[in-house]
């Protein structure tokens, strides 16, 4: 039995903790780190995964951010305890976070990571969205949550003033 609950500050070092143990240390050195330091975020779409036993299963992060003066959501990052591969949780918090920004009016979410894994949620490469250095172009991700919402959006990623 797994229970979604949105992400509470009591939760942070659990969460730290499973993107300590899923993630390269200096994760944080990442480029899509540059656009989350000082900024809170999105917390409606923050979620944890908690097992029956209460512990952390799995969780997603989402956080705005500005391309040519246009806000989106930067999707991340998202963890799934080891021992709980293969059971589909990092499908279900992304179905559930997406459905639910959507709901809340969010237009557009990019992402940096793997295209052949994100394309089945509907994220394509974004040619004309450009990330700091050294991110890798083509993992440059996006996914319209409303009909042409990154048509003509163009430019490098800019950090949010707030959520």
């Amino acid at each position: 039995m797994i229970r979604l609950e949105e992400e509470t500050p009591e939760d942070w070092w659990e969460v730290e903790a499973l993107y300590d143990l899923c993630f390269a240390p200096g994760r944080e050195a990442l480029s899509s780190y540059r656009f989350r330091d000082g900024v809170a975020p999105v917390r409606d779409l923050c979620l944890v995964a908690r097992d029956e036993t209460g512990g952390v299963a799995a969780v997603i992060r989402y956080w705005p951010v500005r391309i040519a003066g246009v806000a989106a959501l930067l999707l991340g990052p998202v963890a799934v305890h080891p021992t709980r591969h293969g059971e589909g949780l990092g499908a279900l918090l992304m179905m559930e976070s997406l459905s639910l920004a959507t709901t809340l009016g969010w237009a557009r979410v990019m992402l940096v990571g793997d295209e052949p894994y994100y394309r089945r949620f509907g994220f394509r490469r974004l040619d004309e969205v450009r990330m700091p250095p050294p991110t890798n172009p083509a993992r440059v991700l996006g996914l319209e949550l409303q009909p042409g919402a990154w048509r003509g959006i163009a430019g490098p990623v800019e950090k949010a003033d707030h959520a």
